[in-house]
Formats: C-alpha cells, structure tokens, sequence
C-alpha cells in the first residue's frame, strides 16, 4: 500500500528563513539613527495628543524597488523636510509589501529581484538596509504592515505604519496592529466605509493574544499591551471619493459615536484622486482649504510621490526600467511634490499653532 499523506499536500518546499535577531545583530539600529526613530515616532505621538501644532504628512513612492532611487528620493525629501520642518512633519513612504487583488509582484521583500525567484531573505535585508539608511539620514520612514510576520525583522525602524483598505478589518492585522511600537492609521473599507475602521480602532486599543514569533524566530504567544496611538485614513472607496469637508464632518461623527478619537487623516491617492495622480494636488488644496476654514480634526495627509511622474509595468528586461517611475501605482513627480508642500507649509504656517490644545 502506498504511503499515504494528510498534511502539506500543496506545500512544495518550506525554507528556513534567518531569524529577526540575526538580521539584527547583522544590521543594528544604533546610534544616530535609533535616537532618529524615537524622535520621529514621538513627534508623531504628539501630533495625535495635538501636543504638537504640525500636520505629519507620510510621501513618496507606491512602492520602493529601486533603492538607489529611493535613497535619491530620500535626500531630496530630507532637504523638503528641513525647508517645513515648524509646520509640517515630513515622513517618508517606504512601501516594501504590496497587497493584490488577484496576482502581480507582492513588493521588494517577497521578489526583491522582480524576477519570480522570491528571495524572500534577500529582500528583507536589502529592506531592512534601505531603511537604516534613511533613518540615518534623519528622515522618519514608514510603510504598511501587511505580512504579520515581517515587523519583527523591520518594525524598529519604523515611525509610522499602515494598515491597508483590505486588511482593516482582519482579525490578524488588528492583533498585529495593537503591539506594533508605531503609530498606526487603518484605512477605510474598499466601498468607502467607516465601519471597519472605527472596529478596528477599538479592537487595537486593547490588548490581544495571538500567535507569532519572536526575535529567535520560535512560534510564540504573543501578548500585546494595545496601541493608543490608531487613527482613521480616509482613502476613498467605491462609492467615490471621501477627503471633501462633508465627507471630514461624517467621519468626526462616527468616530465620536465609535468612542474613539477624533484623528483623521487624509489619503490624496487612491480613490480619493481616481488613481489619478494628478488629482493629489487638487486634494492637498482642499484640505488644507478646509483646515483654514478651521477644522480641526485632520492630523495628517498621504501623497503618492517619485522622482517622476507616473508608472510603468515591469519589463521583460530590467535594463528597461525608467528611473524613478513607479511599478505600481502612478505618483506625481518630484517637482510638484516639491511645489505642493511649500506651497501648504506657507499657507498653514500661522494658522495651526491655534489648533494646539490648551
């Protein structure tokens, strides 16, 4: 009688991966860098108690698979971060895990040589690399915390995260999300809706025990203390956009009724510009309108941006690819970037200290 299996009928290979701690030891914040995370994250955290009078505005690539482009992109925004640094936090998008709808290239971590060989260690290195480099430079990095597993290899180097529209209302990455040492912003639901997100603000508030790993790498109870610090990202849905004043005022209200704090934060891509990137600007406008007409709950904004405009699809020959053109979704380009965030650094410059509570 042939042997007969119950178990991993459809594994094809499971490969031991370093552990967070070897990657660590490998490549330790330290230093500079390590007091540059804990600045970042504490700037944060203010801005949300309104401590700090700033908006924190989290820019720049869909996706990171260039690092010498984004270490460009980096210096760049670092000298943009001096320029607003008393009216605007500058935080700096370092998305390595790209959730999809169907199949596609899931980001730098899961296929770092965008060749279908998934060398998984390998992207986490050169991940976990990029963003001490970007840190070091002073410049706060954040990203969205898509795979439960990655932060134990990435977390300390991150002072904001995201929790995706399609992942807010997952049990794992709420779990997740209340032991994450970052702030953390949940996205509205795919249709538009709030709901998902005001759950999912509650549930990461308290404390969650769930299974994960530690920094050796052993499967482990994690126990988690929950995280004051969860926000709501409006993005837009299928029911169109969501960023506009009436919009802000349904969101201040669910958010009241939800008993959860009143931290709104604007996404100017997604479905809030159509995927038109051309459209983050007209968005920015907006909002910042808004906050001059004086509202007073929205804390933060998010621009898809690269050192140029658009995207492209990844080619047959790497040789091919553009520089600085996402792979993923389309971003504005540099110089708009540049032009839209003086151009709200000067208009807000005076009117947020008077948002501060007393």
């Amino acid at each position: 009688m042939s042997e007969m299996k119950a178990d991993d009928l459809n594994i094809e290979s499971i490969e031991t991966l370093m552990t967070p701690l070897q990657l660590k030891e490998q490549m330790p914040l330290e230093g500079k860098a390590l007091e540059s995370v804990q600045n970042a994250r504490q700037s944060i955290f203010n801005i949300l108690d309104r401590k700090d009078p700033r908006l924190f505005v989290v820019v720049g690539p869909c996706s990171i698979h260039d690092p010498k482009a984004a270490m460009d992109y980096a210096h760049r925004l670092k000298e943009l971060a001096a320029k607003v640094d008393d009216t605007l936090c500058l935080v700096m998008r370092v998305y390595f895990e790209k959730p999809r709808t169907s199949v596609g290239w899931k980001g730098l971590i899961n296929d770092p040589f965008m060749d279908d060989t998934f060398q998984i260690e390998e992207g986490l290195k050169i991940g976990r690399q990029l963003l001490l480099d970007i840190v070091s430079l002073g410049l706060p990095a954040s990203t969205e915390a898509l795979d439960p597993i990655s932060p134990q290899y990435l977390q300390d180097l991150i002072a904001w995260s995201a929790i995706g529209a399609r992942t807010t209302e997952s049990q794992t990455h709420r779990e997740m999300s209340s032991g994450l040492s970052s702030a953390v912003g949940f996205k509205n639901g795919t249709d538009g809706g709030l709901t998902v997100a005001v759950n999912a603000m509650q549930s990461v508030s308290s404390p969650h025990r769930f299974l994960g790993i530690n920094k050796e790498g052993q499967v482990s109870v994690v126990r988690t203390k929950g995280n004051p610090y969860a926000h709501v990202v409006l993005r837009g849905g299928s029911s169109g956009p969501n960023y506009d004043s009436v919009h802000v005022a349904k969101a201040e209200q669910a958010l009241e009724k939800g008993g959860v704090n009143q931290n709104i934060m604007i996404d100017c891509s997604h479905a809030n510009s159509n995927k038109d990137p051309q459209i983050q600007s007209l968005v920015l406008k907006d909002v910042t309108n808004q906050i001059l007409e004086g509202n007073q709950s929205i804390i933060g904004l998010m621009l898809e941006s690269n050192i140029n405009f658009g995207n492209q699809k990844i080619p047959k020959n790497l040789d091919d690819l553009k520089y600085g053109v996402s792979v993923t979704d389309a971003c504005i380009d540099w110089a708009e970037t540049e032009r839209s965030i003086l151009e709200m650094a000067d208009k807000l410059r005076d009117v947020l200290p008077k948002r501060v509570a007393d």
